[in-house]
């Protein structure tokens, strides 16, 4: 059996190596534009009266749950851009698109677990048309503050 062993002599570079690193740097105005985003839009549509969040930290001094806009928001902001720049724009559709329909299944499911109330001015199909057209402006600041 004769076995192939790449030759000593030829004067080829080394292969790159893949790195795993991403440049947190560039997620920062997308992820802050977004966690601001969501606090106002929670603040306008809690003031309104569309919708409230009986579980939030601070509950006497604040109406929105900072806990979300804070922290959950900007942490999957994060992992949807990270997603997003991975992929070919057929699947980026398709994936913001599913995105606002979790959005708007997860937002009954917390109601369910007493988390969010909505009023009965509220129809999800809001939540749905907000969450798509949130993720497109969030994946466009990205793509512009990224521009090289």
């Amino acid at each position: 059996m004769n076995t192939v062993k790449p030759s000593k002599n030829l004067n080829l570079p080394p292969s790159p190596k893949k790195r795993f690193f991403i440049n947190i740097v560039s997620y920062f105005p997308a992820v802050l534009t977004a966690s601001w985003l969501g606090t106002y839009l929670d603040l306008y549509f809690s003031g309104k009266g569309m919708y409230e969040f009986p579980l939030r930290p601070f509950a006497e001094i604040f109406s929105i749950n900072l806990a979300f806009t804070l922290f959950a928001l900007p942490f999957f902001t994060g992992l949807f851009l990270f997603l997003m720049s991975k992929m070919i724009p057929w699947y980026r559709g398709v994936f913001v698109l599913l995105l606002s329909i979790g959005g708007a299944a997860a937002e009954k499911t917390a109601e369910q677990w007493g988390f969010f109330r909505h009023s009965d001015q509220w129809h999800h199909s809001y939540s749905f048309f907000g969450y798509l057209l949130f993720l497109i402006i969030i994946w466009h600041v990205f793509t512009w503050t990224n521009r090289r």
